[in-house]
């Protein structure tokens, strides 16, 4: 089955290794309808391993940084007490840019009293868009040694399908890359496991997307290992408990051999379909 109207669907994770990835790829492989994935783990995106994806369009995605125009610069230091982030400084009159720590903010040019500092963009990353069936892809990837994920997810975000169904592969935790991911997200499925270690991020991730207004629910992976702390937590804070999906050694090797076990596992199909319906209906 599919969904019969615009929803966006951000998965995401308190923690690594849930399985976000996997159930993110399977839903949009059984959506039944044309989908768009959106892999927003830009320092490690992996759906593409599974959908195997034909790459039709590559483009550089960049951040406006500052220059500075030392013949009109008086070094009075307005840039570097208005930047937040230590990106610039006044050595003896004159500005140093330390651009990796720039967040583009473009702060520092309105700050300039004397209309000495200027943009240009430097690379930080790539956007990749391709096709895997029914599937359009778009995937980011964050250069090596960049530390700022931020503007190479909202690039991939700007992909979003304008109707219809659009999924997106959050990276795991709660920093600014997660927030950024979620961010404008229709619903909000979060992944965890029934142990202690679990619970603890899933509360950080509740709080999370209850600050930012976001509806959610929850995925219990490897369902029948750990405790029933989860359930519990769940049930006292009336969080809808979307799918519990047991623990089968089958989903690894499926997993290990870069298939997804809607693929080779009999009966996964069945559950992400059951998960499909349960976010249309809780997202209602």
């Amino acid at each position: 089955m599919g969904l019969d109207r615009n929803l966006s669907v951000a998965v995401a994770s308190g923690k690594g290794g849930t399985g976000k990835t996997t159930i993110s790829t399977c839903l949009a492989l059984i959506a039944g309808r044309p989908v768009r994935l959106l892999d927003c783990d830009v320092e490690e995106p992996n759906c593409h391993l599974f959908l195997k994806p034909r790459i039709e369009h590559t483009e550089s995605v960049g951040l406006l940084v500052p220059v500075v125009d030392e013949d009109r610069c008086t070094g009075c230091g307005e840039c570097s007490r208005f930047c937040e982030y230590n990106a610039m400084a006044v050595v003896r009159d004159k500005v140093l840019v330390f651009s990796e720590l720039c967040h583009g903010c473009g702060g520092c040019t309105l700050a300039c009293p004397e209309g000495a500092i200027s943009e240009v963009e430097r690379p930080i990353g790539t956007l990749e868009r391709g096709r895997s069936g029914d599937v359009e892809f778009v995937q980011g990837r964050l250069e090596v040694g960049e530390v700022l994920a931020p503007p190479v997810i909202a690039a991939v975000k700007r992909h979003a399908a304008d109707g219809g169904l659009t999924i997106i592969d959050a990276p795991p935790g709660t920093s600014c890359p997660v927030i950024e991911a979620v961010r404008g997200a229709g619903f909000v499925v979060l992944v965890t496991e029934p142990t202690p270690f679990g619970l603890s991020d899933l509360r950080l991730a509740v709080e999370m997307v209850r600050v930012m207004g976001l509806r959610t629910g929850v995925v219990i992976n490897r369902s029948d290992i750990g405790d029933d702390g989860v359930r519990v937590y769940c049930a006292e804070e009336g969080i809808p408990v979307l799918a519990e999906i047991p623990n089968d050694r089958r989903v690894a090797e499926a997993y290990s051999r870069g298939h997804l076990p809607t693929e080779d596992v009999p009966g996964y199909r069945a559950r992400m379909d059951a998960l499909l319906a349960a976010i249309e209906e809780s997202a209602g």
